[in-house]
């Protein structure tokens, strides 16, 4: 049959399961290279053990479909999506950028940003899945176990079903869903049909525990209802045992947040000012808190709480210093500890952590396998009453703290920097780059170092307006996954 017959011709295509993308790519591979147009193909997933058989022409000899290559990542998330009509969506999307390759460019096409409002909702689908999964134990002993039941928006389970495995690879797991499940046995990992809500335990003895620990570490000062409700929308929290406490901490948040501030402390540890430079195998650092002595990243650590580089040192709890593996592929770089990192000497655990290990996660960037460090190791602060308010490191301050951030580079010698906001980037190029401007490039080092820019977390926490900080953190998200190619390349 010839191409110009085949478009004359009907085709059904039958996949095997909602998420049967290799079988979607197989059969749009063949009727693309066969020249059949996406209005005579209709596309069915077929239930059951009956399946039709596939009848599709095989790809002319020679012929070759040449489309751009992240179409096949923006069409595997986009597939996950309910949309019934997505086969077909995805099939003139293919069909469009075999003639228009900088199609995925051209942002205001109606096909385009169809497109990406379908990934934008599988990866938040993802991300509610990560955040509202909970687990409830059935048996003890040998017999012990953990059951979950998540109602998703999209056929996201085998595409999600990894995550919880690296996080919870000690237990023997089972997550319910209508579409499908997801089971762990500590050992291999199993994906079976979905199921009802009743085949799921309604509570478990923990519940009690985690009810007390969600209500102490609510922080009602931070309480901005319509922004809590759009990250966690009313839908998931006939689920969530945490769920029954809400409207009454909602009901008490302005009195709780009153008594928190006044009890808050009124400085930091004064243990700083007694802080004495440890001693070295072979020297102690000078008052400078310069040493070339250090071989390893734990003794550079060490040797920063003697730092006296700058005068920051004499208002800050202590140094903080970076963490992460000493051979990372990838070092990221903030720009000062805050009041939590401060506190608690490590860096970026306070809110701008979360916010970061959270996309991190979500963007398939494992923080366990990266080095996380700031231009500046103490923290810069100015008082107000019983608060300590962030202030900016100035040039001469991050040109100081240099020495410690050249030193940490030297010995892990990375592929790759994450410039997190415009100090960072000062420190890191030596001088004074727009961020807005810059984002998302890579710029090279005379020492062949490659800096990607983009923001710092925290200014995600800065935004008020809850659909301008969703755009905001949907860019970061971007930007991580960005990165993650870069890593990959």
């Amino acid at each position: 049959m010839q191409p110009a017959e085949l478009n004359l011709a009907s085709y059904s295509v039958w996949l095997d399961s909602e998420t049967d993308f290799s079988g979607w790519r197989d059969a749009a591979r063949r009727l693309a290279l066969n020249e059949v147009r996406p209005e005579v193909i209709s596309w069915h997933v077929a239930t059951g053990s009956d399946r039709p058989q596939r009848d599709f022409p095989a790809p002319p000899a020679g012929a070759q479909l040449v489309v751009p290559r992240d179409f096949i990542g923006h069409a595997e998330t986009a597939f996950c999506h309910s949309d019934p009509t997505r086969f077909a969506f995805l099939y003139r999307m293919l069909w469009r950028l075999r003639t228009e390759p900088k199609l995925l460019a051209i942002a205001s096409d109606p096909d385009t940003k169809r497109l990406e409002a379908m990934e934008k909702a599988v990866r938040r689908d993802s991300h509610k899945m990560h955040a509202f999964v909970r687990f409830r134990k059935i048996g003890d002993g040998d017999e012990e176990r953990y059951v979950a039941w998540f109602e998703p928006d999209h056929f996201i389970v085998e595409r999600n079903a990894d995550f919880f495995v690296r996080r919870f690879t000690g237990m023997r797991w089972t997550i319910l869903t209508p579409y499908a499940s997801a089971d762990w046995d500590g050992e291999r990992l199993a994906l079976g049909p979905g199921a009802a809500k009743g085949d799921a335990p309604d509570q478990d003895d923990i519940e009690a525990l985690w009810r007390t620990y969600f209500e102490n570490i609510f922080n009602p000062a931070r309480l901005k209802v319509k922004a809590m409700q759009k990250e966690m929308p009313k839908k998931y929290w006939r689920n969530l045992p945490e769920a029954s406490l809400i409207p009454d901490m909602i009901a008490g948040a302005d009195k709780a947040a009153k008594d928190m501030i006044a009890r808050m402390p009124t400085a930091p540890a004064p243990h700083h000012a007694k802080v004495q430079a440890r001693h070295w195998p072979k020297q102690q650092p000078d008052e400078t808190g310069q040493h070339d002595g250090a071989s390893t990243i734990s003794e550079l650590r060490e040797a920063s709480k003697g730092c006296r580089r700058c005068p920051l040192w004499r208002d800050a709890t202590q140094s903080v210093f970076g963490e992460g593996p000493d051979n990372a592929k990838v070092i990221f770089v903030g720009e000062q500890p805050g009041d939590q990192e401060d506190l608690a000497g490590k860096p970026f655990v306070g809110p701008a952590g979360k916010v970061f290990d959270s996309i991190l996660d979500e963007a398939g960037v494992d923080r366990q396998k990266v080095y996380v460090t700031n231009a500046v190791k103490h923290f810069k602060f100015e008082p107000r009453g019983k608060r300590r308010i962030h202030s900016k490191p100035n040039a001469g301050e991050v040109k100081a703290c240099r020495w410690w951030i050249d030193r940490e580079f030297a010995l892990i010698k990375p592929d790759l920097a994450v410039a997190l906001g415009a100090t960072a980037a000062l420190s890191l190029l030596g001088k004074a780059i727009p961020v807005t401007k810059t984002r998302g490039q890579v710029i090279e080092r005379e020492d062949g170092l490659r800096v990607f820019i983009t923001i710092h977390p925290s200014f995600i926490l800065r935004i008020h307006e809850p659909a301008d900080k969703e755009a905001e953190r949907e860019r970061f998200l971007q930007d991580m996954m960005q990165v993650k190619r870069l890593m990959a390349a």
